[in-house]
């Protein structure tokens, strides 16, 4: 059950997120498919940027589902999965609060830098409508979003890497509305529009830091009671 509210709250955080996806890679990627040129237009283009982005998501949680059952297996962070659950959900609501900036240091973002970003989707655009369409979209996956970080972060407590994977796929199908139709509809957005929207992903993430960290001090305090704890 904290799965399934897991990814709904991942999906509606990708969803609200919507208006910070657009103006912060919305020129980006509308000027890939401008360079691709009619190799650019139709279905075929879009499905595979935006299913290789999604994609890059998706491996991107299996991977730090992965990495956080390591992490526990191996006792660097402690001895039960409640402690990665609450450093998480302390680390999400963190990033929550910076989006909101509220927090008196912006917390760096990591990720592919925008200007090796760019140098990449100048020549991917070059090398066909499949192909460069996906090397674009795995390098949109990569670009450095705080909200992104903030469902990997999410995804190191999943209980298996798949859940960690389905949790960031849920992240990135909400944002699929608008990076599809980013010159259409979502791209007319004003600033104050989209800084509305990004607040309130913010608002959803701190909830699922919260929820996760809940979980954690629930599940420490069942484990703390057990023998040779």
């Amino acid at each position: 059950m904290d799965s399934t509210i897991d990814y709904g709250l991942a999906f509606t955080a990708g969803l609200l997120g919507s208006g910070h996806c657009v103006g912060m890679c919305g020129s980006l990627v509308s000027a890939f498919f401008v360079r691709m040129g009619d190799a650019g237009k139709g279905v075929v283009p879009v499905v595979s940027y935006h299913g290789s982005r999604i994609g890059m998501y998706t491996l991107v949680g299996v991977l730090a589902a992965a990495v956080g059952l390591a992490l526990v297996s191996t006792g660097i962070i402690g001895k039960a999965q409640a402690i990665l659950q609450i450093l998480a959900g302390l680390v999400v609501i963190v990033l929550g609060l910076d989006i909101l900036g509220l927090l008196p240091v912006r917390v760096p973002a990591l990720g592919l830098p925008a200007s090796a970003a760019r140098h990449i989707f100048a020549s991917a655009g070059r090398r066909g409508p499949v192909w460069g369409a996906a090397v674009g979209g795995v390098m949109n996956g990569l670009m450095p979003c705080a909200l992104t970080l903030a469902m990997a972060v999410k995804a190191t407590s999943a209980a298996n890497p798949l859940e960690g994977g389905l949790l960031m796929a849920s992240f990135g199908a909400g944002t699929l509305p608008s990076m599809v139709f980013v010159s259409l509809v979502f791209g007319r957005l004003g600033a104050r529009v989209r800084g509305l929207l990004l607040k309130g992903a913010a608002l959803v993430v701190i909830v699922l830091g919260v929820a996760t960290l809940m979980q954690g001090v629930r599940f420490f305090d069942v484990m703390r009671h057990l023998p040779n704890w």
